[in-house]
């Protein structure tokens, strides 16, 4: 019976002690290795004719081995043939592989396959240079590596793609078309797949039917079948899980009274925006359910965010409960802190900033202050979900920033509530491909409004010797009385002392060049008491120029500063990039991002720069960013908490994860009917979690 959950080291040619290497490159079952998909197909069915062979051609040759033998040359060895096909002979050569006299002896009959090139090591014809090569009775017969589609494989710990091919067209033979399916009958074929014995058979044995070009694009039936079946299965336990919470926590059903709508007047400072208005009433309608809320808001750089967030804040404090702010860093929880309490200054309300700088008896009176009730609005950094802190009574989390915390300590923080309503934000635009993804079991809403008095940014990009030109524009901002912003990269943990060099001495080096002029400096490592200072004189304009490593990325509202120069911009991500150039463009007059260059660019660093100086538009940033950087690394997998995607692309499955993400909701449907009985076998016997490597599905 073939058992696609029985251990790995039981598949022919791989053993014991390969099982162990491929452990620890995460196979270790039948599955694992059968979903490990080749990176591209070649097709090797054709066979040319040595005398017709021309330098630059890949093909495959056959024929027998005329001359073989073995030789050194410059502290490598040298193995080479000959090999005759009737009509002409091909010189073949490998380098530091002596073990091939043992296999390619003079008479064999061999298929080759690889590129052809003139020769340049001591001949005037052509050659082929470590090619592919597989032993042959009867060239009409598809062998593994050669005369027929072959897929070509990524290396898998101890087995190189070679063997990787060899081990997995065995394998593949005997995978039978019935094969156990988690997607029921009538799924399939509302989606028109083929079965997944069938799916999985072709995709490592390719028929000679198959178009290759469909193969390579992933687009082939067998390709298809797997990722939407991958997308499904990933989506129904994001469907299951958002059920799981509404059916698990019972949530807080909070009014909208009079008291809080007179608390949201006194509180706003200016007319909201109607995208702000259609958000809030999003939130007020989750909150007034029984169920809880679970809701994203993003919205693009100052597009008001906070603001919703703090009166969606008001609404619970209104109702008796706490509510709790929980930001990526220290710098933007003392900001915030100080904000919220300058905005709530007409109401009644106690806000408490809990960081890692409170102290001693500081810091127990605070705590004491939370768990009493006392403290009423909470803001802090994950200092908020540590042991020790506890809330008398929290009905609203707020985690702005969510792709700067991993998605356990959003649970840990919606645990400390008991059952409170959970609202998450992001300045950094998601792309909707990722949002449904990351963020399948939320709802999602989006503020795509500037505030009034926002104004557009004119970005340029500028070379390390056009620095000349860069300083003219601050000095002349500065003497206009306005402010700008010089940011230095952070390029590693391990560098952040080098960095705050770097800032110490560019901060040194703007002093020089600007004389007459305030220069300020900010990095990560000053003390939370520095920080402030600093970030307080810059807010009342006694710092004109703010020379800054990453720390002001987010979060940092002066709407006198009107330039942002990014050193080295070359090194920083789109996101990045656009958070830090939304630090301008806040107040009454024009601004200018500048992204200073060195050195030559890789084609990345380029398509970056470009996309940043043809937009504002966060969404079409985010768009780009991913198909530039690919969905593994567009945030961090791990930190993100994205399942492992084995057969799915989420740039290039866009479509499909669309149709995915309808019936993986229809089935949860048809679960609760009664129906869909291979699903439930797969989620009961913890499918979801093994495939994708993620804990509970709800």
């Amino acid at each position: 019976m073939f058992d696609l959950m029985g251990p790995v080291q039981f598949v022919k040619g791989v053993g014991p002690q390969r099982a162990e290497a491929l452990a620890k490159a995460g196979v270790r079952t039948v599955e694992d290795l059968l979903h490990h998909l080749p990176l591209r197909y070649e097709d090797r069915r054709q066979f040319a004719r040595i005398a017709d062979l021309r330098s630059g051609m890949k093909i495959a040759v056959a024929g027998t081995i005329a001359v073989a033998g073995l030789r050194r040359a410059r502290r490598m060895s040298l193995y080479e043939i000959r090999l005759d096909d009737g009509a002409g002979r091909l010189k073949a050569l490998w380098f530091n592989q002596p073990f091939l006299k043992d296999s390619l002896q003079r008479g064999r009959r061999v298929v080759l396959f690889g590129a052809v090139e003139r020769d340049a090591h001591g001949g005037a014809g052509l050659m082929m240079a470590s090619p592919q090569w597989e032993l042959v009775e009867d060239e009409d017969t598809p062998g593994v590596h050669t005369g027929r589609i072959v897929p070509v494989y990524e290396r898998l710990g101890p087995l190189s793609g070679k063997h990787l091919r060899r081990i997995l067209s065995l394998l593949a033979r005997d995978v039978p078309a019935d094969l156990d399916d988690p997607m029921p009958p009538d799924l399939r074929a509302r989606l028109s797949v083929v079965g997944r014995g069938e799916a999985l058979r072709r995709l490592h044995l390719p028929g000679p039917d198959e178009d290759v070009a469909l193969l390579n694009a992933a687009r082939g039936a067998a390709h298809r079948r797997l990722i939407l079946e991958e997308l499904f299965l990933f989506q129904l336990g994001l469907a299951l899980r958002r059920r799981g919470v509404r059916q698990r926590r019972k949530g807080i059903a909070f009014e909208v009274t009079d008291r809080a709508r007179d608390a949201v007047k006194r509180i706003l400072p200016f007319h909201l925006t109607a995208a702000q208005k259609r958000v809030l009433r999003q939130i007020a309608e989750d909150m007034k359910s029984p169920h809880p809320m679970n809701r994203l808001v993003q919205g693009d750089v100052g597009s008001g965010k906070t603001m919703v967030a703090l009166l969606s804040m008001v609404i619970a404090v209104e109702n008796g409960h706490q509510a709790a702010f929980m930001a990526p860093t220290e710098i933007l929880a003392e900001q915030h802190f100080l904000t919220f309490r300058r905005l709530l200054s007409r109401c009644p309300y106690r806000v408490e900033l809990l960081s890692a700088a409170l102290k001693g008896k500081e810091k127990v009176e605070a705590l004491a202050r939370v768990d009493s009730g006392e403290a009423q609005i909470v803001v802090g950094t994950h200092a908020l979900i540590q042991e020790g802190v506890r809330f008398r009574r929290l009905g609203l989390a707020v985690v702005d920033e969510q792709h700067r915390f991993g998605v356990l300590q959003r649970e840990d923080l919606i645990r400390k509530g008991y059952d409170a309503d959970v609202l998450v934000m992001t300045a950094t635009p998601i792309p909707r491909t990722l949002a449904l993804t990351a963020y399948g079991d939320l709802d999602v809403s989006v503020v795509d409004e500037r505030p009034p008095g926002r104004r557009p940014v004119t970005t340029r990009q500028r070379r390390a010797s056009e620095r000349r030109a860069v300083l003219d524009l601050v000095r002349g901002e500065a003497a206009a009385g306005r402010q700008a912003y010089v940011v230095y990269p952070l390029v590693a943990e391990s560098e952040k002392l080098e960095d705050v060099r770097a800032a110490t001495e560019m901060a040194e080096e703007w002093r020089a060049a600007l004389p007459g002029t305030r220069v300020g400096l900010l990095h990560g490592r000053m003390k939370s008491a520095e920080k402030e200072k600093v970030m307080a004189d810059f807010s009342s304009g006694g710092i004109q120029v703010l020379v800054a490593t990453t720390v002001i990325e987010v979060g940092v509202d002066v709407p006198n500063a009107t330039v942002m120069v990014v050193e080295h911009a070359e090194r920083f991500g789109l996101a990045q990039l656009h958070q830090l150039r939304g630090r301008v463009g806040r107040g009454a007059h024009p601004s200018t991002c500048v992204l200073l260059c060195h050195g030559r660019l890789s084609d990345d660093a380029r398509a970056r720069v470009e996309v940043m100086v043809s937009t504002e538009d966060g969404f079409a940033i985010a768009e780009r960013d991913l198909e530039i950087r690919g969905p593994g690394d567009f945030f961090g997998t791990r930190q993100w908490g994205l399942p492992g995607l084995r057969a799915s692309n989420l740039v290039r499955d866009r479509d499909l994860l669309e149709q995915a993400r309808v019936e993986a909701f229809r089935s949860v449907e048809e679960m609760e009917s009664g129906a869909a009985a291979p699903l439930k076998a797969f989620l009961a016997e913890g499918g979801w979690e093994r495939r994708f490597g993620l804990a509970e599905v709800g």
